[in-house]
């Protein structure tokens, strides 16, 4: 099967985020490839990351799609490479998360183009840092695609092939804190402690957490201090919000800039630094009832699931936008140097997105 083949090329090549020219290199394949199908590109180049690109087809009337991927992946040179399989399994960075949904993407359209001999009113976007928290592409992503009115994103099925119809938004923030350092033994009453200071801040924001509704805020970093004969003139919290609805954005934001402006240690300080990596992508009734056209379109049950980790999907969603995700092959051990991916699963989802992306060939819409 070519699509093995050519995820085996992709596979082979190391991608690590920070690896410019391993995942320009993925991106000169994938462009290879959508250029064969007619795909004009535009390339959004970087000089210390790997370069963004869009590959776009002729619009008409009707449902524009984007299809949105990235290249690349998590570990540097040396460290989990090459491509392997068995009868069941391939393995290998990213044949899962996500050159596989990559692949998956490829392979659809290829057998559009095979059939139709032209593709219309259907884009994709690959970038070159999701898995670094996507820094540089996410406003280009925001901005690109407020011109579609439906997203199909390629991040790994769910084990029984689920498509993800909600993420959780998540953020990262820090707290320095500044106290008075003096003689823990000899002037300890001039001191102004900011671990303590520290300590109160933490069982504060702990609080926040809502485990019923999926909010969680995890500090999950503490440094502070001089040692043990030094009242603390300095520490530093490092923490995570994780959130399902956007009525709890609000109120994590809230919280947090009042915990940080509150001195619960009199004389400390307070500077709160981050920002909302990526916005929640909240289930809702559009989603459902485009579930329903592509399930009656494709013959297929699509159970699906919400998940606490984030996607670019998050992006897209959140300008508006009809989003799902989870259109990749089903693995699992991603971020690991187990990763796998499970062979028949792509021959599931190409045939879905193969029936999805005709019916939209002929009919201009769902």
């Amino acid at each position: 099967m070519r699509y093995l083949t050519d995820l085996k090329k992709i596979i082979n090549i190391n991608s690590y985020t920070k690896n410019k020219a391993g995942v320009d290199k993925v991106s000169t394949l994938m462009s290879q490839w959508f250029l064969e199908l007619g795909f004009e590109q535009s390339c959004f180049k970087r000089e210390e990351l790997g370069n963004h690109n869009l590959y776009t087809t002729p619009k008409t009337d009707g449902t524009k799609i984007l299809l949105l991927g990235h290249n690349d992946t998590v570990f540097p040179q040396g460290k989990f490479e090459n491509f392997s399989e068995d009868s069941e399994w391939i393995y290998g960075p990213g044949v899962c998360d996500m050159k596989g949904g990559n692949i998956v993407a490829l392979q659809a359209l290829r057998n559009v183009f095979s059939k139709n001999g032209k593709i219309e009113n259907v884009d994709i976007f690959l970038v070159s840092d999701e898995e670094t928290g996507s820094d540089d592409s996410k406003l280009l992503t925001a901005k690109l695609a407020k011109d579609y009115d439906v997203c199909f994103v390629f991040e790994a099925a769910g084990e029984k092939l689920e498509v993800v119809t909600g993420r959780k938004g998540v953020g990262t923030f820090t707290i320095e804190i500044a106290g008075k350092a003096s003689h823990a033994g000899v002037r300890y009453a001039e001191g102004i402690n900011a671990n303590l200071e520290a300590a109160h801040k933490l069982i504060e924001l702990t609080k926040l957490t809502n485990l019923d509704i999926g909010t969680t805020v995890n500090v999950g970093k503490i440094e502070g201090g001089i040692g043990a004969n030094t009242i603390s003139p300095n520490a530093t919290l490092l923490l995570e919000l994780r959130y399902t609805q956007n009525s709890e954005r609000d109120r994590l934001l809230n919280a947090l800039e009042t915990i940080t402006k509150t001195s619960y240690v009199k004389g400390t300080n307070s500077t709160l630094s981050g920002l909302i990596q990526r916005d929640v992508m909240e289930s809702n009734k559009e989603q459902l009832t485009l579930i329903k056209k592509i399930e009656k379109i494709t013959d297929t049950m699509l159970p699906t699931e919400e998940r606490g980790g984030v996607s670019d999907a998050n992006i897209v969603a959140s300008q508006g936008v009809i989003t799902l995700d989870g259109f990749g092959p089903f693995g699992d051990g991603d971020h690991t140097i187990n990763e796998r991916a499970l062979k028949s699963s792509f021959a599931q989802r190409i045939d879905l997105m193969t029936a999805m992306l005709l019916h939209h060939q002929e009919h201009k819409q769902f």
